[in-house]
């Protein structure tokens, strides 16, 4: 019952991580939980799934538009006051060359990761600040850390969010909010049913995390002072590694997933 009391925002909650978290939340005394992603009628299957204990508001809403997004949060915070805590977690990845893709293939990512992540950041932060509470809970990737061929678009997106979040993590000492960047290698989600990735070399990724286990971090990213969780917590070393020795972790990515 460690949030009791506390209301809660996520973003992309139709499916996988962010369903995931909603209904973990829920089992852990949140108040009120607000449930967002483009599909309606999947919120409100969700809906059904949490604690009935936990007010739920569904709301419908494509982050990567900035009226929407600034309507969206004009309307909840009027109604229901401030959120305690925003899981920034929609977005999704198309696989193929920059060469390949177009220039709005590119901009979809980029709008939805990142740029969705920047607008709900800024519609919500003002009256947590005023109000000196509540926590920022971006959901990255490994991704952040690494640049894969064949998705750049979206490790891009990704790498702007920890970067963004890091500048963040930094204005906001001594105003009672926190943020924390949620970074998972791959994670069994329906990320990978994308027509994009059909036929890919996928398979080279390896070992999946269950979305609980990502939902698990979430919920301890919520409350945490620290900029980073990498889950699971040894790949840290990975991240250490390609920083310290560029010069041995970069051939091996570049071969590993290689797609040109």
């Amino acid at each position: 019952m460690r949030f009791k009391g506390k209301k809660v925002l996520i973003t992309g909650a139709s499916s996988g991580i962010g369903k995931q978290a909603a209904i973990d939340f829920s089992k852990n005394g949140v108040k009120m939980i607000f449930l967002v992603s483009r599909s309606g009628s999947k919120l409100e299957e969700l809906k059904k799934m949490l604690d009935p204990k936990c007010d739920t508001v569904v709301y419908p809403c494509d982050i990567s538009k900035k009226d929407n997004v600034i309507k969206m949060g004009k309307e909840i915070q009027d109604k229901y006051g401030q959120i305690d805590i925003l899981v920034n977690n929609a977005g999704f990845g198309l696989y193929g060359t920059v060469i390949q893709q177009t220039i709005e293939e590119i901009e979809e990512v980029t709008f939805t990761n990142y740029l969705g992540m920047v607008y709900c950041t800024k519609v919500f932060i003002d009256s947590m600040i005023r109000n000196r509470t509540g926590h920022i809970v971006n959901v990255a990737s490994l991704a952040a850390s690494f640049g894969i061929p064949g998705i750049a678009g979206y490790c891009g997106s990704k790498f702007a969010m920890l970067g963004f979040s890091e500048s963040l993590y930094h204005e906001l000492k001594g105003t009672g909010v926190g943020i924390t960047v949620v970074s998972p290698i791959a994670v069994r989600t329906n990320f990978f049913n994308n027509d994009s990735f059909k036929g890919k070399p996928t398979h080279k990724i390896g070992y999946m995390l269950d979305p609980k286990k990502v939902s698990k971090s979430i919920l301890d990213a919520s409350n945490s002072r620290r900029l980073e969780i990498v889950v699971p917590f040894y790949v840290r070393s990975a991240v250490w590694l390609k920083h310290t020795f560029p010069y041995l972790i970069n051939p091996i990515i570049s071969n590993a997933f290689k797609t040109m």
